[in-house]
């Protein structure tokens, strides 16, 4: 079949996210090289939430390894986000309007933006609401590994981060005209139940206070993004 003139083949498409992907891939090593060389003070502030490294116990041959990797490696995403944002809106343009394309590249700093406070959130207010009751919790005196503890710690961040881009992509669906204001709004209680799910599984602990501390940035921030939603459609 012969396609239109403007119009990209298959093999087009599979191409264009080869290199999209490949110039993430360039944007992430990047990051994670720039990580590397603050990787000792990477490390020291992710165990300062739990007293320092003396409150810590590494018992594995390769556990400090798997832990400077891994922290380096989310260290290294945050850095090229932006870059990697930039590369999904190239491979996406082509079936945009201009009008659409200049709303989807002028999000991509906000999502910068709203990601890294919503790893902020994560560090800065659930960490220090959660760790006092785990380590304290009746029973033995709790020394944490030092890998099971980084690959908490990162858990939290990366996934708390990744649910404050909630408005933003509620706001450019509505600008798309793929949903509405009016139907986000009504779906609120499918909406409540949605984040009591992800607060369940995110919180790091049974505590229901800790559960709603996460819930209510999470159910502003939705309500946040119903009111983004109408202005998008306006």
């Amino acid at each position: 079949m012969l396609e239109k003139p403007g119009e990209m083949s298959i093999w087009m498409h599979l191409d264009e996210l080869r290199k999209r992907i490949f110039h993430s891939l360039i944007a992430l090593v990047v990051g994670v090289v720039i990580c590397i060389i603050f990787a000792d003070f990477l490390l020291e502030l992710l165990a300062k939430p739990i007293g320092g490294f003396e409150n810590l116990l590494s018992i594995q041959v390769t556990e400090n390894f798997s832990v400077y990797f891994r922290v380096t490696l989310l260290g290294g995403f945050i850095i090229a986000l932006p870059f990697i944002l930039v590369q999904l809106f190239l491979f996406v343009a082509p079936g945009l309007s201009k009008k659409e394309k200049r709303w989807v590249l002028t999000a991509v700093p906000f999502a910068t933006v709203l990601f890294i406070t919503g790893a902020a959130f994560a560090y800065l207010v659930m960490l220090p609401a959660a760790l006092p009751f785990l380590i304290e919790f009746p029973g033995p005196n709790v020394l944490p590994k030092w890998k099971d503890y980084v690959n908490f710690v990162t858990s939290l961040i990366f996934w708390i981060g990744l649910s404050f881009e909630t408005p933003l992509i509620m706001f450019l669906l509505a600008k798309l005209g793929i949903v509405s204001a009016k139907g986000l709004l009504k779906g609120w209680r499918f909406a409540l139940i949605g984040i009591a799910v992800i607060a369940a599984v995110a919180t790091p602990t049974p505590d229901p206070i800790n559960m709603v501390i996460l819930m209510l940035p999470l159910l502003f921030l939705y309500f946040l993004g119903v009111l983004l939603a109408a202005l998008a459609r306006r």
